[in-house]
């Protein structure tokens, strides 16, 4: 079993998802599942039951769902799933949620889309819950390289001289 784990590791993609910070992300990404979910329901279920349109009630209480797991998601990856990155450390919080949210709106948009389409066809809990998952590899990519530093520890070691 480790043979095949370090083999699946070599894979740059699937090697990823052995890796201790995406199984932070995920940790986090499933208590954000949770508070979206349940912000959701509560969205439909009792604060926007006078909305008579169906359509425009689900995307309400979507919104409302996806800011509020927004806002969850990033103070947890901010404190366990990157605390190491030092570099993002320097970036004022308010403009490194910035960051996070545009990083997370590729994720957010099909998230959204997909609920509505898989909603046709599923009760609209499990279509969205079908829908964070597909969104949430692109949003650990994102947020792995732009907000919490990859990119910034690599442009950081090709400008150090080895020396230094």
């Amino acid at each position: 079993m480790r043979a095949l784990i370090q083999s699946l590791q070599a894979l740059p993609l699937i090697g990823a998802l052995f890796r201790p910070r995406f199984i932070k992300f995920g940790i986090v990404g499933a208590s954000g599942v949770v508070v979206n979910l349940a912000v959701l329901y509560v969205g439909q279920e009792y604060l926007f039951t006078e909305v008579a349109q169906q359509t425009l009630r689900l995307n309400l209480s979507l919104a409302l769902a996806i800011f509020v797991a927004t806002i969850s998601n990033f103070f947890w990856n901010r404190r366990w799933t990157w605390l190491d990155r030092k570099q993002h450390r320097s970036v004022p919080v308010l403009i490194q949620f910035g960051q996070y949210s545009l990083a997370c709106w590729v994720g957010i948009a099909v998230q959204f889309g997909l609920t509505n389409l898989f909603a046709l066809f599923l009760h609209y809990m499990l279509a969205n819950l079908i829908a964070v998952v597909i969104a949430s590899l692109f949003n650990f990519v994102a947020n792995d390289f732009w907000t919490f530093g990859r990119l910034k520890i690599n442009r950081a070691a090709r400008q150090t001289p080895p020396n230094a």
